[in-house]
């Protein structure tokens, strides 16, 4: 396509004489639409209807496959791409493919080794500004976002928004492979590891492949004689948060696993398991001699 109106700053060409006029505010600096709320300034009109949006909670732009609602036309079509599988932006070093534009040039960043994101307090570089954000609560107690059901608090607003699935029982994120739901899109792509084998969690001592990285710092524990997890009651030590947990209960008496037969209870998941056999004539055990 012809572009016959050159900028005289960069000689970058443009279709139309008013796309020339948006791009030269790129040098001069000029935002000539400003929003009276916060005195911020726009290069373009557009761009000033999209940010009033922010000081507001009008999501115009709806999912017609899940019902979700955006605040850009943008948001939504990079959202329908969930449902379409579409990832039209594709990695030149790798061929990893991405829903956005966006996400691709965060995703380069791996190659390129690049991190221009810094934490102020401990000099840690990130990739994305919003990684960087995510960090910097870690230098603080705060959770200032708080759950309306139950107050529990969150670091990040997307830590809650998992949370609150467990009041309303929501599972937006479905499997393509088995159609089984999950609550957070970060849950399906580990489940999906189930149907694609894929194990990119690797022990440096014997090789064996993990689905989650939390799972290969378990498996590493069992390498070390280390038992990071103590009881505050006893001061026994543990492997893992689980086995803590279920030792506690030995202190606080909790049963929470009853059996619906006889109604006694357990500590554990596998112990009620195990009871339940004797209640049937169920023997799965085969002696092989």
């Amino acid at each position: 396509m012809e572009k016959p109106w050159k900028c005289g700053d960069c000689e970058k060409g443009f279709i139309s004489p008013s796309r020339l006029e948006i791009h030269q505010r790129s040098h001069t600096g000029e935002r000539p639409f400003t929003w009276s709320v916060c005195g911020k300034g726009f290069t373009q009109l557009s761009s000033l209807q999209k940010h009033n949006l922010t000081h507001t909670n009008e999501r115009p732009f709806k999912c017609c496959d899940c019902g979700s609602r955006f605040k850009s036309s943008r948001d939504l079509v990079s959202h329908q791409r969930t449902h379409t599988e579409e990832r039209p932006f594709s990695c030149s070093h790798c061929t990893k493919k991405f829903r956005t534009s966006s996400n691709l040039q965060v995703h380069q960043r791996v190659h390129t080794g690049e991190k221009p994101f810094t934490c102020s307090v401990c000099g840690k570089g990130f990739t994305h500004s919003s990684t960087l954000k995510t960090h910097q609560v870690t230098h603080t107690n705060e959770r200032p976002f708080k759950c309306s059901d139950c107050g529990t608090g969150f670091k990040r607003s997307g830590d809650l928004v998992s949370h609150q699935r467990i009041h309303t029982e929501e599972r937006p994120f479905s499997c393509s492979h088995c159609s089984k739901k999950f609550r957070t899109s970060f849950d399906l792509q580990i489940h999906q590891r189930v149907h694609t084998g894929e194990r990119p969690f690797t022990c440096c001592v014997c090789g064996k492949g993990f689905t989650q990285s939390s799972t290969l710092r378990r498996h590493n524990l069992t390498h070390t004689n280390e038992r990071p997890f103590k009881c505050s009651d006893c001061g026994s030590g543990f492997k893992s948060s689980g086995e803590l947990v279920s030792h506690q209960r030995v202190h606080t008496g909790e049963r929470p696993f009853t059996c619906s037969v006889c109604g006694k209870g357990f500590t554990q998941l596998s112990s009620l398991q195990k009871h339940k056999a004797t209640h049937s004539k169920e023997r799965p055990f085969k002696c092989s001699a």
